[in-house]
């Protein structure tokens, strides 16, 4: 359950934070596909959530340290000019990412480890393709 509050906060944060400010509600509906089935497993109090959002968890909170470090000028590896309100849903992004990690780990699991290697694969091979998906023209730019 709490796995799946991290990704609901992760979804608002982005779709509602930073999609409505930069008009792009499209896009981060898109980027935050992947954990719409996290969000569905963990309501159901299914182990399998902590394995389907753990990339999700991990991608968001690098990309969040990124976009520090490029504001504070350490580092260019992503730009862009970013709002108040887009800098203050990094911290949020960024603190549910951290919880979600937590909860996650802390679970016990009756997963078997070749099943949740496989979740693990999959939902970040999903994670990245919707971020790659999420800045085509069609997409991007809605």
């Amino acid at each position: 359950m709490r796995v799946a509050l991290c990704c609901l906060a992760i979804i608002a944060a982005l779709v509602l934070g930073v999609g409505i400010v930069s008009h792009g509600i499209v896009r981060h509906i898109v980027q935050t596909a992947p954990f719409w089935p996290a969000v569905v497993l963990g309501l159901r109090r299914r182990e399998a959530a902590r394995w389907c959002a753990f990339p999700g968890f991990v991608f968001w909170l690098v990309l969040m340290v990124l976009i520090w470090l490029f504001l504070l000028g350490w580092s260019h590896v992503v730009s862009g000019t970013f709002t108040p309100v887009e800098i203050a849903m990094t911290v949020v992004v960024a603190v549910a990412s951290i919880a979600g990690i937590v909860f996650a780990l802390r679970q016990r699991t009756a997963t078997s480890p070749a099943i949740a290697a496989a979740l693990l694969a999959l939902f970040a091979l999903l994670q990245f393709a919707a971020f790659r998906i999420s800045v085509l023209p069609g997409i991007a730019h809605d």
